[in-house]
C-alpha cells in the first residue's frame, strides 16, 4: 500500500450520500487507488493482513480478528445514486477472500462501480491516498472528498440537512447544530488544514435565526506545504541526492502511527544531520501528545538538541550508543515557557 497512490472516483459518487467508518473509508479508498487508469474492468487486489492492521491504526490484541469483521461489515452496506429518474442501489464490494495460513486478504468492487470508477472522463476528481490516511474522523474523510471535487469552484452552499445526510452526521448527538458544527465541521476544518492538500473557512446561512445551510471556501493548502516543507526546490533537489534511500525508509519505519511521504522523512533527516536515534526518540515522545502536525513539530524538536544529556544501552534499533534527551525541558524553550 502506497501513500503516494492516487484515488479516482466519479463526483456523483463522491456526493451521494453513504455511511461508512472510518476504517471502512480507508479500506475503500486503499482499494480505489490501486485502480489503474487503463483499467476496464475491477481487478482482484490482494493485500497482507499486517498492512491493513498498519492502514486502520488496530492496536486491540484481536487485532488480526478484527479486519474479517470490518470487511464482513463493509460488505453489507448499501448506498443509492441517482441517475435521471432512477434510484440505484449499490454495494461496494463483490467479494473478500482470506487465504488463511497466508496473512492475506483478497477484495474486489461490486461490478456496478464501473461507470463511477473506471474509464472515467468527466465530472471526476483525483487526489494522493496519503490525504485521508491520517484523517482520524470519518466526517473529515467525507468532507474532504465532498470540498476536493469542488476546489474549481472555490465556493460552494449546501443546505444543512443535505450536508449531514451526506457525511451521515444522523446520531442523536450531533442533532442539535452547535453538536454538529463542533464535532464535523470544526473538527474537519483541523484535520483538513493540518493533514491534506486543501484547507476550507465556512459560513452560516440563516433562515431568520435558524442556520439552514453552509456556505464552504475552498482553497489549495499552501500553508501545509510551507510548515512541512519550508525548502526550495533546488535545495530539496540537493538534498534528496545526498541521503540514502535506505535512511529515508529507516525514517518511515520509526513512524508506526503515522503515514509520512519520503520528502518529509528526508526534511526530518536533514534538520537531524541524519541522527535516526534521535529521530526515534523525538517520535516515540511525540506519540504521547496530542499533536496536529507531528512532521512539523518533531522537525522543531530534533532541530532544537545540540548536547546529550546522558547515555544508554543499544537496542536493536541501533549498533552505538543511544543519547537521551530532555524533551520536556526543551519543548518548554521552544514553547517560550522558560
Amino acid at each position: 500500500m502506497e501513500e503516494k497512490y492516487i484515488v479516482t472516483k466519479s463526483n456523483k459518487l463522491i456526493n451521494c450520500d453513504y455511511d461508512l467508518s472510518v476504517f471502512e473509508q480507508k479500506i475503500i479508498l486503499t482499494l480505489a487507488s490501486m485502480v489503474q487508469p487503463q483499467d476496464t474492468e475491477f481487478k482482484e487486489y490482494e493485500f497482507k493482513i499486517k498492512d491493513f492492521i498498519k492502514l486502520l491504526g488496530l492496536k486491540t490484541q484481536t487485532k488480526y480478528t478484527e479486519v474479517p469483521k470490518i470487511t464482513k461489515e463493509l460488505m453489507k452496506k448499501v448506498f443509492e445514486i441517482k441517475e435521471d429518474k432512477d434510484i440505484i442501489q449499490l454495494s461496494w464490494l463483490s467479494s473478500a477472500r482470506y487465504k488463511t495460513g497466508e496473512g492475506k486478504v483478497i477484495l474486489k468492487f461490486d461490478s456496478n462501480l464501473k461507470p463511477y470508477m473506471l474509464g472515467l472522463k468527466e465530472f471526476y476528481t483525483t487526489y494522493k491516498l496519503d490525504n485521508i490516511l491520517s484523517l482520524k474522523s470519518k466526517y473529515s474523510i467525507r468532507l474532504y472528498e465532498i470540498l476536493r471535487s469542488n476546489l474549481y469552484k472555490k465556493c460552494i452552499e449546501i443546505e444543512l440537512e443535505e450536508l449531514k445526510n451526506m457525511v451521515s452526521a444522523n446520531a442523536n448527538y450531533l442533532k442539535v447544530y452547535a453538536d454538529f458544527k463542533n464535532k464535523v465541521i470544526i473538527q474537519a476544518q483541523k484535520e483538513l488544514k493540518n493533514k491534506t492538500d486543501i484547507s476550507f473557512d465556512f459560513r452560516e446561512i440563516k433562515t431568520g435565526r435558524k442556520v439552514t445551510s453552509i456556505k464552504f471556501y475552498i482553497k489549495e493548502n499552501k500553508a501545509l506545504n510551507e510548515i512541512t516543507i519550508g525548502l526550495a526546490s533546488s535545495e530539496v533537489a540537493a538534498t534528496e541526492e545526498s541521503i540514502p534511500s535506505l535512511d529515508i525508509k529507516e525514517v518511515q519505519t520509526i513512524f508506526t502511527k503515522h503515514n509520512i511521504t519520503e520528502l518529509e522523512a528526508i526534511y526530518i533527516l536533514k534538520d537531524s544531520n541524519g541522527n535516526l536515534d534521535l529521530i526515534k526518540q523525538c517520535y516515540e515522545y511525540a506519540s504521547n501528545k496530542n499533536i496536529n502536525n507531528v512532521v512539523g513539530y518533531i522537525r522543531k524538536l530534533v532541530k532544537g538538541f545540540n548536547k546529550p544529556q546522558m547515555e544508554s544501552k543499544k537496542d536493536s534499533f541501533n549498533d552505538y550508543e543511544q543519547r537521551i534527551y530532555d524533551f520536556d525541558d526543551l519543548e518548554k524553550k521552544l514553547l517560550g515557557l522558560e
